[in-house]
Order: C-alpha cells, then structure tokens, then sequence
C-alpha cells in the first residue's frame, strides 16, 4: 500500500535527495533554504542514506563557496549536492561549468526564482535556471510537489550513470513551498535502481594518493577546443538514460514519466509548450476545452538540457497546426526565449511545420490563472496569432499582452476553497500548514496549501490558499473563488477586498473586537451590501480578547484555527480538536510546557467562541456614509501606493511604470501607508513625563516622537493635542506624539520609560485613534532648530528621523540604530544596503521608509547584492570623490581669476574643509548663493555650479547584517576597511541569518539552535571587530543600545567623524531568538546581554594612539548578572536543553567561556596604553 503524506515541494526534494547524498555543501537562499534545513534537521535525529550513513553537513560562507565545496567533494569521491536559487545558483556559475567539463555526479536541487535586475524579487520564475543551460550541466523540471518526488531521484539516479550534472528545478514558492497531499517513495525502492557500477567507478576515479593523476591543466590553443568536444557522446547517451530511469519511477509509482509528457486530445491541433507549474494550469484548462470538444493539447518538458528532438517530436501530436511556447523568463534583446527557441529549431525543416509562437507568464510568480492561458489556446485559433506575447498583465505600451477572453473556472467538483487574511507572526500561517497536514494525513481528502505574503517582516500580510478535495488537486493559483473567507485583522476590512470572489451561499469568520451591534457601524456598506445579496453565513469571534486571557499577546492562530474546524465542518470537529493539540505538541514542546498549555487552552475557547451574525434586509440597500475629504497625495502616490497597499498591485498595466523604467522610486512613501496593525498602543502622561526623549530614541518605527510647538501653533492644535512646557527650550512647549496608524504595538517605548511612574501607558488601539489628528497636526508644524546639542540622547531626538514607519518586526532591533544614524547624519547620507532584513523593510515596493527633511534632503539608499554591498558603497565614494575633486580643481583654478572677496572667502573656506563634514551644509549653502549672483557665463563657475548637488561632503555608510559582513561579504569588507577610506560601516548583528529565517552564521555564538545548527553550534563566535582592529586604522565599536545610549551615540559620533574607514556592530535582538518576554522586550534584553557578559561594548579610535592616548576604551562594566539565566530567556538556547539535554550543558559552559575569554581580550587591550 502506498504511503501518503502531505508536505511541499522542497520536503520532497530533500528527502529525495537525502537518499543519494554522502555531503550536502549549502547556504541560505530564498525559497531553496528549507531544503538544506529539513538535510540538516534529519542528520541530527540520525536519519541514514541509501548507503547506510548519515549525510554529512557543511554550510559555507556563500554559495560560491558552497559550489566550491561541492566541486572538491566530488573530485574526493562523494555524492555531492546543494541546494540553491536565483544569484546564489549565479554565484554558482564558474564553478558549474568545472563541475560539468569534469564529468561529476552532483546535482543542485533548485527551486527557481527570479533575478534581480531592476529590483529583487524572492519569488518564482526560471531566469536563474536559464542562466546555467551553457555551462553543461543537465537540467530536469517538475511541475508539482508529487512530480518533485517522483523525478528528483531521476537526476540523481541519471547524474551517478551518465556522469553528467544535474540541475533538478522546480517553481519557487508555487512548487517549493505548496503543500500536497502525496504518495512517497521509499528508500528500500530506490535503492534499487542504482547502478552500484557506476557509483564505484565514480569514487575510484577520485583523487588519490594511492593513484594519483592531475587534473584541471592549463591548456593552450592547440588542445582546448578538441578537450571540449570529446565529452559530447556524454549528452547524447544522457536523453535515454532518463528515459530509461523514468520508465523505472513510472513502474514504481503507476504514474507516466518521459523526457516529455503529453496530455490532451490525441487529435490535437492547438498545443501548448510550457514546462513547470504552469502546466498543471494547462492541464486544467485542456479537461475544460476538451470536454467541450475541443482539440487542444500539452507537452510538459522534463528533461530541458540535453534537448532531444526526437524524444520531443515522439510526443507532439502528428496533427498539430499551431503551438504556443511559454518561457517563464526574459531574454531582452533576443529574437525570443529559451524554450520558444528550441521548439522552433526543432521543427526547422521539417515538412508540415506548425505555426509556432512564443510568450511569456509568471516572472516573480504573476499569477497564471486558467482564463490566462484560455487566452494562449484562444489566440491560437487566429490565422495569423500574436507573437512574442505576454499573458496576465496588461502591457499598454509595447502591447505585448493577451487579454483575458473569459473568466472560467477549472476546479474540480468537490473541492473546497479556503481563503485566510492574517498579520504576519500572529500564527495564522503556520496554523493552517497544522490544518492541511491534519486532513492530508487523518482522512483520505486531498489537500493543498499555498501562503501568498507581502514583503514586510513580520506585521506584513499574508493570505492563506487552501483547498481541499477528494480528488487529486491541481490548480497551482491563488484562490479566486472561495467557499470559505476568514480574516483574522478588522482594519483589512476597511482596507482590502477580503470578499472579493466569495462564492454565493459562502462562509465568513472575522475575528474582531467589535459587537455584533457595532457591525452595523464598522463595517464598510460594500461589505454589507455583498453579503446580504450572496446570502453569506457571517460569523465573528474576538481571538484578540481569548488570547490576551490566556496570555497568548497577539498569537490568535489556535483560536481561529479551531473555529475554522468547527465552520467548515471538513472532518468532525472532535476529531479536529485532538489532531489540534497534537501538531500543539509536536510544534510547541520545545518551547516549553507553559506555551502548549496555553496553545490547547486557545482550542478549546476557539470552538465555543464563535457568533452568528444575522444580517439584516436592509444591508441590501447599504450605502456608504458621506465621505471624508479627499487629502491631497503625490500622483505616485494616487497611482502606484494606494493600488499595490490594498492588494491591487496586480492590475497595474506596464504604463504606470513609464518613467521608472531603471527601477527609481521617491522617498518616503511609507508614511501614506498608515497600516494599523497594532493591538495596543502607546498613550503619553504628560503628568508623569520627564522630557528625556529614551521612548523616541529606541522606537523601532518612528512612531512615537517629541515635537516642539510656539504658543501660535499650540493655540491651534486640535483635540488630543496635549502639552507642557519644554525644558531646556525657552518660550516652547513639549509633546510626545504617538501615530496609532504607524505604531506596531510593540511596547518597547512603555518598557523603558525611566519615569518614576510610567509616562507612557500601552492602551487598546481602538482608545487611541481619536489622536490621530494630533500626530497629523505635530507633523506639519514648522521647523525649528534645536534647543539642545544632537549628540545627546534627548538632543538627537528633536532631528527628524528620516526612517520612518518601516514594514520591519514590531520591537526590532535593527530599525533603532539605522534611525539614529538618520537623525545625525541624514541629510548628507549615501547608504549602500546589503540584501537582508534590513534591504526588505527598507525598501519593499511601494513603501520607501528613508525620507527627507523640511528642505528635501536625507538619505540617498540603494541596494546592489547580498555579497557586494561593501564594494557597492566603496564604489559610490570613489565616484564622489573623483568628482569633488574635479570641484576643487576647477575652485583653485577659479581663485586665479577675478572672483568677488566673498565667493573668494567662501571658495578658500570650502577647500580647506571639503572633508570636513561638520557645517558643510551651510558652506555650501553660502557657495550656492554667491555662484547664482556670480557665474553669469564664466565656464569654471558655470560647472562648479551644475555640480553644486557634489559640493556637501557626503557621509557614506554600509549597512547589513552579520550574514553579510561575517560571511557571504566578508571578503569584500575586509578589502574595503583595508583601502583606508572615509566609509562608515554598520552591522546590525542578529547572530543568525534573519531574513531567510534563522540560519547560522559566523556571527551564531556556541550553543545557539540555529537552521543549519539543529543541535546548537559547536563553534564559537567570530570576533569580527578584533579583526578589523589588527589593521590599526580603521575605527571600530561595538554598541547596544539597550545597555548604554550614550555609548552607542558616541560610538556613531566618532565613527563618522573619524577621517577613515569605521566599523560598528550593534546588538540587534530579532524575532528568530524567541525572547520569552516578547519583542516588547527587545532594549531590556540588549541590556540584559550586557550585564551577564554575553556582550561587551567598546570602542577603538586609532587617532587616540597618534595622541599619545589609549586607543581602546571598554565601556561596559564587569558582567554581574548571571550568564544562564539570560540563555534560558531565549528559546534558540533554552530549546536546545529540552532536545539535546546531553549535550546542551557542555555548549552552554562553552559559550559562556567563549563570551568571557572575549572579554578578557578586551580588559588587556584597555589596560595598554
């Protein structure tokens, strides 16, 4: 009988290739890192290969490094894999055509994504696996998470026989990460199919000393080409052999394997060429037309590189007359894509050569919906169909596109769809990844799970596609008819469609605060109106008020889980209640007995909790209330944000874009997006506050600020406008102000208020949106310069933060310095940006948090890639610097001739501190004036001038993460702190990979459970600041600011005004560390790491030692606190005693060891002179 199990695409790729792998080298890449996680997971639980040992694990420090690492482990007789997607498989690129020349059986499993170009997208297409088909390496695709399964074991059972590499790709996020109810095989069978000849030939052809040979010569002109050549009979033996192997997987499994797959009329005469997930969407389609009588088709490519015309021709029906080819990639300048241009070639000279023509779908995962490709087969059936055509977009300007002939619906009978609205990190993700896998493998339905998300971190979107059956699933799309709509946020409602595609007669669950009775009042007339006149079951629940109860914060994902159970009525719900607690066990017992307790407690309220909602008649007539008046927007604003923020990113035609064709958008357009997310929200006491600015100065988003008002704009403050005389600021008055609509309710500003009562009091959100008149009101007025000196905690606190309202996590650790450095330094910024966490809030279209102050100055902030970013921000000084040079040369030249004595005063003064970084706004602002009265046609003044945006001395900085600078970008940042130029690197240290979801990096200390450290690392943290200080110029300091703000502000002072490289590594606490006191606590817990010596805080200025003074002051006192009682408030420690208690003992006494030795390193660099 065979084994159902329900799981995703890069599941299934894993346990595959787990079978075949003695050594897996990896590295963490968006969507292709589960992979190598679920690798290394099941090498810590002991799991065995099909050679009876356990894979051994290594992740490099990029995937170059990691191809590298696979290239030496073949070349030293191992079955070698990785695990890679988009740039990490470029990276991979030089090393892959050594691999393929070589003749080695390794394969990269890769779950296909788009590149960036223009701006990065983390989300499915094939551009990175179309930009290996030269390097020689076979390149095998999947269209499902069943075919995944099924044909991953061919590339590696093709690679070990045939010798030649295999790339085994599959959608990213729509294979990758959809969960399927599917049938798994096992070992014991695949292990059959090996050829063991092959295999050992392979590890005797190693090298060995004990047969040594030589490879990788130099070779010149007279050989090279005919050593290229000699390999082809490899690639023309490769097409059978797959063959061969899918006929094997085809016996084992019952389901139909080629090089190419055909399905369709037999007689067809439209046939479309697609390869991927799309072509489960075709299939759908084809059932559809087919059953109408329709003769259409579908070839489904597997095997791409090598491409073998016969194999193709044998499965192209005889009487075709027209085909479409879809390629989801894009070639620009090309006479077409890959795919298109392979089907013509085969066809070429052939007699009855069909009508071929080619498009383009899905890049960066656009949705392809069955009327899309209805549109491919209905231009088809023109004489003359479009070429070179586009499908799901509207392309308005070069009309590329196919519109949309029908609207149909290809869903089998029977099945159900699920829709789910919630807020990323409140759970509602990972509880219906609970819900498909209990009625995946509790009952004989199908089942299918997709997770659409925004770009934010957590606090962003996401929406939940699931559907369930019981027959088999296709429909690799995003839900666009529901039976079921459950949103888990009530500010979506008056945001979003949430209803949109709700079928007649469907259910909907709204969890809320709001009474039955309020609805009538809360609820957008559209909404109503909808449900009234499709006869909708409504129904509510307030999970935000069961799990504040039970102390759950904002986790409602068990409560509204378990009312979903109950709702949709899919399996019983006593049933559904036990399978609950269950996956509670599995999923939370790591975290400790309190959190299951709590999680079951959640179940159980949930199922009773639910409210029928009776709508009235006269919802039908719903109309919607006099509108506010319009506020005036930007037209990007108009146009571009306000569509892609309630979800309508997707109709946006090609022309919106004319204009930004290199990818540019404005600054600051967060501020419009004014989201609501929170639960609770900061509400000040003006009684009780102390005029210390420590609120503003560590709120990760902005959102909570002091503003100085005169008695004028004080008289005409509107209501919840409150204040208080300014200390330190004669003649002015003082208010916090707080944007309930931009604040993500984390608490931190409440949580370290020094105020002998606390000045600011966490409140119910709904209690503070009356004020938010008042931010608008502390917002727009004027200006004023300020009272105090801005290197000081409550003076930087009244410079306008030029990052603000970021989509980073509520309580980030991160936003706070990045911020900061704004405040000082923002007018005069050029930021180059490692690609992380802090690239993604940073700037995730629409919403751009680096904005500008009241002259329209700030931040200038781009991002090039993961591994280049301190080399992309040398780069731009060097540009600068190369043009102010020629500024101060055409300035001397100007001082020759005949110049008034104030233009020549305000020259001498600039080139004297053309460096200089303090008061060069105002020298340049004093140059500007004099050159518009002055230049008239004098050609020197006249291009000193047309430069005048050169003139600032810029403040260059390199933010990232210890992903970049301790790994992937190290290299490059150590090259550019050795140049010994004026840049200014931050680090905000997270000690994990944050973005991609926790992985270990150099930065992860001893003991930490990490993704790609399942059983705590074993090795200890990097000291990349005692690195940096061996070169003895470069300034460097280690900060938290939750432990000291005066440190971490001086620190920053010093390290841009130091005429060299600087680096500073901040303590950044994150979401993936699982503080128990929540992210509310982020500051406290900086402060905690200080105390106990698990982080110390210095810093190092060389200029000291030139001055005859100590070079190295460490700032932190001796550690007092204790050391394990602050692992054990962070889960990434505390769980590791809980599921390795053997070892877990000797890592904790080995990284308390490592922090302290650290420290004593730095008490003798503090007692040398």
């Amino acid at each position: 009988m065979s084994k159902m199990k329900t799981m995703d695409g890069n599941t299934a790729a894993a346990y595959i290739s787990y079978a075949f792998t003695d050594v897996a080298a990896i590295y963490p890449i968006t969507p292709s890192s589960p992979m190598a996680e679920h690798v290394d997971e099941w090498v810590a639980q002991g799991k065995k290969n099909i050679f009876g040992q356990q894979v051994k694990v290594m992740e490099m420090q990029s995937e170059a490094g990691a191809a590298g690492a696979v290239h030496g482990s073949l070349q030293g007789g191992a079955l070698t894999t990785t695990y890679t997607a988009s740039q990490g498989l470029l990276l991979m690129v030089p090393n892959m055509y050594k691999i393929a020349g070589e003749l080695l059986p390794g394969v990269f499993q890769v779950s296909a994504r788009a590149i960036a170009a223009s701006s990065l997208n983390i989300f499915g297409d094939h551009q990175d696996v179309m930009a290996t088909r030269q390097t020689g390496f076979a390149l095998l695709a999947e269209s499902s998470v069943q075919q995944v399964m099924d044909l991953a074991a061919v590339a590696h059972l093709s690679a070990i026989k045939g010798r030649v590499p295999f790339v085994n790709f599959f959608d990213g996020f729509r294979t990758s990460h959809e969960i399927q109810k599917i049938e798994v095989l096992e070992y014991e069978d695949l292990a059959k199919l090996v050829d063991y000849k092959a295999v050992n030939d392979f590890r005797r052809r190693a090298l060995n000393p004990d047969h040594p040979v030589t490879r990788g010569t130099a070779q010149n002109p007279d050989i090279y080409f005919q050593g290229r050549e000699v390999s082809n009979k490899y690639y023309e033996a490769l097409p059978e052999i797959v063959e061969d192997y899918m006929k094997e997987v085809t016996k084992l499994t019952g389901r139909e394997y080629h090089t190419f797959n055909y399905y369709g009329a037999k007689d067809a005469e439209r046939v479309i060429v697609a390869m991927g997930s799309v072509c489960e969407t075709i299939e759908e389609v084809i059932d559809y037309l087919v059953a109408k009588g329709e003769k259409v088709g579908l070839v489904t490519v597997h095997l791409y590189r090598p491409f073998s015309i016969k194999y193709f021709l044998n499965q192209m029906p005889k009487t075709v007359k027209k085909i479409a080819v879809l390629d989801r990639t894009k070639e620009p300048g090309s006479t077409g894509e890959p795919l298109y241009l392979d089907v013509k070639n085969a066809f070429y000279g052939k007699e009855g050569q069909p009508v071929i023509v080619g498009g383009r779908y899905g890049l960066g995962s656009k949705d392809t919906l069955p009327s899309h490709v209805l549109s491919v087969f209905e231009n088809l059936k023109l004489d003359s169909p479009k070429d070179r055509f586009t499908i799901s977009i509207v392309d308005d300007v070069t009309n590329t596109s196919l519109g949309v002939t029908e609207d149909i619906n290809t869903t089998p009978e029977g099945t159900t769809a699920c829709k789910f609205w919630g807020l990323g990190s409140d759970g509602t993700v990972g509880a219906n990844k609970s819900a498909i896998k209990i009625i995946g493998d509790h009952t004989d339905m199908y089942a299918q799970g997709y997770f659409a998300y925004d770009s934010k971190k957590s606090g962003g979107i996401t929406v939940s596609h699931l559907r369930f059956g019981k027959s088999q699933i296709k429909s690799p799309y995003l839900i666009d008819k529901a039976d079921f709509i459950a949103v888990h946020n009530k500010s979506y409602v008056h945001k979003y469609n949430v209803l949109e595609g709700l079928k007649k007669g469907g259910k909907f669950l709204l969890n809320t605060t709001w009474t039955e009775k309020e609805l009538e009042s809360e609820l957008p007339a559209s909404m109503k109106k909808y449900m009234a006149d499709n006869d909708i079951e409504f129904y509510i629940l307030d999970a935000i008020k069961i799990a504040e109860e039970i102390g759950l914060g904002g986790r409602i994902n068990m409560i509204c889980q378990a009312a979903f159970f109950k709702l949709a009525n899919i399996i019983p719900v006593e049933d559904a209640v036990k399978y609950l607690k269950d996956a509670v066990e599995s999923s939370y017992s790591k975290k400790g007995q309190k959190v299951v307790d709590m999680n079951n407690a959640a179940i159980d309220k949930g199922v009773n909790a639910l409210v029928k909602v009776n709508i009235p008649a006269s919802w039908k007539d719903a109309k919607e209330g006099q509108a506010a008046a319009t506020l005036e927007v930007p037209e990007f604003i108009s146009k571009i944000v306000y569509p892609m923020n309630r979800q309508d990113g997707d109709k946006l035609p090609v022309s919106t874009f004319v204009g930004m064709e290199d990818g540019t958008f404005p600054q600051g357009t967060a501020a419009y997006e004014k989201r609501g997310i929170a639960i609770n929200v900061p509400e000040w006491q003006s009684d009780k506050c102390i005029q210390c600015n420590q609120c503003s100065f560590v709120c990760p988003h902005a959102a909570i600020r002091p503003v100085l008002t005169n008695a004028e704009e004080l008289a005409k403050a509107p209501a919840g406008f409150e204040s208080k005389a300014a200390s330190g600021a004669k003649g002015l008055h003082f208010t916090i102000a707080v944007s309930p609509l931009d604040c993500t309710g984390c608490g931190n500003c409440a949580d370290i208020c020094p105020a002998k009562e606390k000045a600011l009091v966490m409140k119910p959100i709904d209690t503070q949106l009356n004020k938010t008149d008042a931010w608008d009101y502390a917002m727009s007025v004027s200006y004023k310069e300020n009272p105090i000196n801005k290197f000081s905690v409550k003076g930087s606190q009244f410079e306008k933060p030029l990052l603000e309202f970021s989509g980073a996590c509520a309580g980030c650790g991160e936003t706070p310095y990045i911020k900061l450095v704004t405040q000082l330094f923002g007018d005069t910024m050029m930021v180059a940006n490692a690609t992380g966490c802090s690239s993604i809030w940073g700037a995730s279209a629409p919403a751009t948090p680096y904005t500008t102050n009241h002259r329209g100055h700030g931040p200038s902030w781009a991002n090039s890639l993961f591994e280049d970013n301190a080399e992309y921000g040398l780069g731009m000084f060097l540009a600068v610097k190369q043009v102010r040079d020629k500024i101060a040369s055409n300035m001397k030249e100007a001082l020759k001739g005949n110049l008034s004595a104030e233009l020549k005063a305000a020259f001498e003064d600039w080139l004297e501190n053309m460096d200089n970084g303090k008061g060069t706004r105002e020298r340049v602002d004093k140059i500007i004036e004099l050159l518009e009265n002055e230049k008239n046609k004098n050609d020197i003044l006249n291009e000193i001038y047309e430069n005048k945006d050169f003139l600032i001395k810029r403040s260059h900085w390199m933010f990232g993460g210890d992903g970049w600078a301790y790994d992937i970008g190290y290299g490059g940042l150590d090259h550019v702190l050795a140049s010994g130029e004026d840049v200014n690197v931050l680090v905000v240290d997270t000690e994990v990979y944050s973005n991609t979801g926790g992985q270990s990096s150099k930065a992860t200390p001893t003991a930490a459970v990490a993704k790609f450290a399942a059983s705590g690392k074993k090795t200890k943290k990097k000291d990349l600041g005692m690195m940096a200080m061996t070169y003895g110029y470069v300034y460097v300091a280690q900060i938290a600011m939750g432990a000291d703000k005066n440190q971490t502000l001086k620190a920053i002072q010093e390290a841009e005004a130091y005429k060299g490289p600087s680096l500073i590594i901040a303590y950044a606490p994150c979401i993936n560390h699982g503080l128990k006191g929540g992210m509310g606590k982020s500051q406290s817990e900086a402060k905690k790491a200080v105390e106990c010596g698990y982080w110390a805080l210095y810093r190092y200025n060389p200029e000291l030692k030139e001055q005859g003074k100590k070079s190295f002051s460490l700032d932190s006192k001796k550690p007092t606190a204790d050391f394990r009682e602050f692992l054990m408030g962070e889960v990434r420690y505390s769980s590791l005693a809980k599921q390795f208690p053997e070892t877990a003992e000797q890592l904790f006494e080995k990284t308390k060891k490592d922090a302290f030795d650290r420290i004593a390193g730095y008490e003798k660099l503090s007692n040398e002179i």
